[in-house]
């Protein structure tokens, strides 16, 4: 049977992963059979928006989540303890979807709707629902920092940290690479109110974690290692440890070069970054040739990127011109 076939059986069951409906069933209550239909295609439009995200298709993978939102928001209406679950989850992935295009009020709002769901479920099954409720606390965090929130994103990630510290004493394998996501989150949004000591332990505690999973997994979490590495170096560099805060930069332009040979899409933006935080530790030990050439890189792929994307990178485009003509090649 294709994805996405539905046929009529003596008894109702799943195959292929598919519902497979009985006649009886069909004739006598089609809203099931069309529940069941916009369930299954809700599903699949969110793994297509994944698979579009993947390939750096942004655009199109917001189309394809904003689809599966809605479907879910219809199901979510007529069985709410069914689907709430589901809709709370894409509105978390479409926040994200929507961030990626630089709407940040509309991905504000639309994690502001996952948490208030998710907490109404977490406080009935706090076993079932308090991973997703750190989930979206985590990307809330995010979300309010991007329009300048700084407390509001301290409180939001600190309590995903805590409810994912809690989590994690019981499944370490599963939790980790998600308390490790916080943490770095954490220590970005200490730093934004002078926290350096507090923001720089938070950071530590993320590499130690990434680099664990990364030995063992590196297909898997060389990217959030490189990103935490990246954060470690800024806080280094506040904390004037500025030798430190290159090598910890170097290492994560390393990792990003070759994510980036592999998934240009994808990982470009990440290069770009990472090249640009390099000049810096450059040019604040007096390596000004080195430093330039790196911020060269970088404002090289930033017009690439502000090219397909200017309302995402146009700013950051500036920003790292600017920075460029501040620094002198011998």
């Amino acid at each position: 049977m294709a994805s996405g076939e539905y046929v009529f059986t003596p008894d109702n069951h799943f195959m292929n992963g598919c519902p497979v409906i009985n006649q009886t069933t069909a004739a006598d209550e089609p809203d099931l059979l069309a529940s069941t239909s916009g369930d299954h295609l809700a599903g699949s439009l969110w793994r297509l928006s994944d698979r579009l995200r993947y390939m750096g298709r942004r655009e199109d993978a917001l189309r394809a989540m904003q689809e599966a939102v809605e479907l879910y928001r219809q199901l979510a209406a007529v069985r709410p303890e069914v689907y709430n679950r589901d809709l709370s989850r894409s509105l978390n992935d479409f926040s994200n979807r929507l961030s990626d295009m630089g709407l940040q009020e509309d991905a504000l709002q639309s994690i502001q709707e996952a948490v208030e769901i998710r907490r109404r479920l977490a406080a009935d099954h706090p076993a079932t629902f308090n991973p997703d409720l750190a989930r979206s606390l985590n990307n809330l965090s995010n979300r309010l920092s991007d329009m300048g929130l700084r407390e509001d994103a301290l409180q939001a990630i600190q309590e995903a940290v805590k409810i994912r510290r809690r989590l994690a004493a019981d499944c370490p394998a599963t939790i980790n690479p998600k308390l490790a996501k916080s943490l770095n989150n954490l220590s970005v949004y200490l730093s934004d109110m002078g926290l350096w000591e507090d923001a720089l332990q938070a950071i530590q505690e993320a590499v130690e974690i990434h680099r664990r999973l990364a030995a063992d997994c590196p297909a898997t979490f060389n990217p959030a290692l490189a990103s935490s590495l990246n954060n470690l170096s800024l806080h280094l560099s506040y904390m004037d440890l500025r030798e430190d805060a290159l090598r910890a930069m170097q290492e994560a332009v390393e990792i990003h070069r070759r994510l980036a040979a592999d998934r240009p899409a994808t990982f470009n933006p990440d290069l770009a970054k990472s090249l640009w935080n390099l000049s810096l530790c450059l040019s604040a030990i007096g390596c000004q040739e080195d430093a330039y050439n790196a911020i060269q890189q970088a404002v090289q792929l930033y017009e690439q990127l502000a090219t397909k994307y200017p309302t995402v990178f146009n700013s950051y485009l500036q920003v790292v011109v600017q920075d460029r003509e501040q620094i002198t090649p011998l």
